[in-house]
């Protein structure tokens, strides 16, 4: 995985094998990041990374002067290893080990953009569940959006709020707006 602009721009990180994740790829994270930064000021932005795994997307938040960043994950190495080196960066990232659905019911802290990458295997129904929930608990700013990476398989458009989604090899991200 490597930070695509910003301080570390260029730097690679390699996670551990032992993970259960699958970072987002270098080509859809440039797509998203190039449609973000049209629209967000990084350094005046909160960022809300739930099923965080290795970081990837808190990485190059906070590489872009990001300093409001919580990531949020239920596997103990994963929130370890994005503990870890978000100090050897000496990144500002918040990290919790929690349960996504426990975490959303029960946060009170409103984000501009939330971002959500939970494993592809999900259900449209799980995909969904996060979407009903940030909205549900008014979790986003004014102007704020919510990101779901899923599979080109998962059909999620019929969901409430959703506003478009973008497209990149075997990846889409679905963007939800108040």
């Amino acid at each position: 995985m490597r930070i695509i602009s910003g301080i570390y721009k260029g730097k690679r990180l390699q996670a551990p094998k032992k993970l259960p994740v699958r970072p987002t790829t270098d080509m859809a994270k440039e797509g998203l990041f190039n449609i973000l930064n049209n629209q967000y000021t990084f350094s005046q932005t909160s960022l809300l990374d739930l099923f965080s795994g290795t970081g990837n997307i808190s990485y190059e938040f906070a590489s872009r002067g990001s300093n409001k960043i919580t990531a949020v994950d239920s596997h103990y190495a994963c929130v370890s290893y994005i503990k870890n080196t978000a100090q050897e960066l000496n990144f500002e990232i918040e990290t919790i080990k929690s349960d996504v659905y426990n975490y959303l019911e029960k946060v009170k802290q409103k984000s501009d953009i939330i971002f959500a990458d939970p494993p592809y295997d999900f259900t449209a129904t799980q995909f969904k569940k996060i979407a009903e929930l940030v909205f549900q608990n008014n979790l986003l700013n004014e102007d704020g959006v919510l990101i779901i990476e899923h599979s080109k398989h998962t059909k999620i458009e019929d969901s409430n709020h959703f506003s478009h989604s973008r497209r990149y090899g075997g990846s889409v991200f679905s963007f939800f707006e108040k």
